[in-house]
């Protein structure tokens, strides 16, 4: 290959978005510092990576020494990226065996993972294979009579294919987890170390025949008694000096049961929306919701765990698409899931503890980029607000009667970087064309529904 390689690479468009400390405050490393294939260096540039975040950084030097690690970064801040590329590198394509297992708690953050893989990785011939449970295991078992390097999915399933030798880790040699507070609670931590019984043990009898690598935002108890028990000498590195993203402002709307449709419906008159996420504390409010949204003329998805999986996909597909506006869930989206043009969260019902809001709001403002959440409050919510507030060392202030758009819009309406073009908005957002060109409009009163 030539030497101007990077010249002939397909790079997408620059995104010239103002970006936080949390991804900008680096040592001034470069891809090409860590010594990387020139075929891997190709899919991260070409995936419009110029410079690596601080958990990059700090993380894939490390990983290539082939060091357990135990990272602790928030999210939005590329802490897929800071495990997927020494992972790539690591691997060898011409081994038909599955060489990386990386661990996820839910389907949609399995889905994301691995496309981040599949871009990441898309000129070094390897082959990536998505497993999670609510799926077809005809189809899985399909899958595995081809070659797999890399397999992301769900503890259950596989678990389930590792008993029943259809995935075979014996030639497995990277073990990685992300979000693993979640993945060490109760309800996964017997499961995954069942998993790791079918990994190659080490013939020296010290360490591990594979390599561990952690990710997550919070490491509660579990994560630390897993880490004695599972990982030898691991490198831990922590860049949670705070640990809400610098990019994110944080209002409270104080308003009665029955006002907060009339208060959402305000919001979205009044704010300059690129897509918004809405959370809801359950299944049944999330999907009234999503209707009377509807109702009011905005465009509206819905998504929970309730769902059949074809379904959840289907929308989270055609949200991170930017088909639609707007999408009402429960929890189940708060871990990991990364649609850049997300920039206002809205949490219609307010969460209960200081973990679930900060995994929350965290869907705005990614990779350093800006944002707001906005918290409607009711008066059974008030201690919830203070605890968090204390817990996260953090202040979440009254929402102000005009909100400045320099704090989540970029420069001019114009430049923001949007899911699609103004002519081809979702069903229902035909009456709103002045609010998406940056003209304020009146809001909705009149079409006042309650909740």
């Amino acid at each position: 290959m030539s030497e101007d390689w990077k010249a002939n690479l397909n790079l997408p468009k620059k995104d010239g978005r103002p970006q936080t400390d949390d991804v900008l405050a680096t040592k001034g490393n470069t891809f090409e510092s860590f010594h990387l294939k020139r075929e891997l260096l190709m899919g991260i540039f070409e995936a419009g990576f110029e410079k690596p975040s601080p958990i990059q950084e700090e993380a894939i030097p490390v990983a290539l020494m082939g060091r357990d690690i135990l990272a602790r970064a928030k999210n939005g801040t590329g802490k897929t990226a800071a495990f997927v590329i020494p992972t790539l590198e690591k691997l060898k394509p011409k081994v038909n065996k599955i060489q990386a297992l990386i661990l996820v708690p839910t389907r949609e953050l399995a889905l994301q993972t691995s496309q981040v893989v599949k871009t990441l990785g898309a000129h070094l011939g390897i082959q990536v294979m998505v497993t999670t449970g609510g799926t077809s295991l005809r189809d899985d078992i399909m899958r595995l009579h081809e070659p797999v390097h890399v397999l992301v999915g769900t503890p259950g399933r596989v678990l389930d294919l590792a008993s029943r030798k259809l995935a075979e880790f014996d030639e497995c040699r990277m073990f990685v987890m992300d979000e693993a507070d979640k993945m060490l609670s109760r309800e996964f931590k017997n499961i995954i170390e069942q998993i790791l019984k079918f990994f190659p043990q080490s013939s020296s009898g010290k360490g591990n025949g594979y390599q561990s690598l952690l990710f997550s935002a919070t490491f509660p108890l579990a994560v630390k008694s897993f880490m004695d028990q599972h990982l030898y000498k691991p490198y831990e590195i922590n860049l949670m000096d705070e640990l809400t993203l610098k990019g994110i402002t944080q209002y409270y709307a104080f308003v009665e049961e029955k006002q907060k449709l009339h208060c959402l419906n305000t919001l979205f008159s009044k704010l300059q929306i690129n897509q918004s996420i809405i959370f809801c504390n359950s299944t049944n409010r999330v999907e009234l919701l999503s209707k009377k949204i509807t109702e009011l003329d905005y465009s509206c998805y819905y998504s929970h765990a309730k769902m059949p999986q074809a379904a959840r996909n289907k929308v989270f597909h055609e949200f991170r698409q930017g088909k639609v506006r707007n999408l009402v869930c429960s929890d189940l989206l708060t871990r990991g899931i990364d649609i850049q043009a997300v920039n206002v969260v809205v949490n219609f019902d307010f969460p209960k503890t200081a973990e679930t809001y900060l995994h929350r709001i965290g869907r705005s403002g990614r990779f350093g980029h800006f944002g707001i959440a906005i918290n409607l409050i009711n008066w059974n919510d008030r201690f919830n607000l203070y605890k968090i507030e204390q817990e996260l060392g953090t202040e979440i202030k009254p929402i102000p009667a005009e909100i400045d758009k320099s704090l989540y819009v970029v420069g001019q309406p114009e430049s923001i970087p949007r899911p699609f073009k103004l002519d081809q908005l979702p069903n229902g957002n035909e009456r709103n064309h002045n609010r998406y060109n940056g003209q304020p409009t009146q809001p909705q009163t009149q079409k006042q529904v309650e909740y």
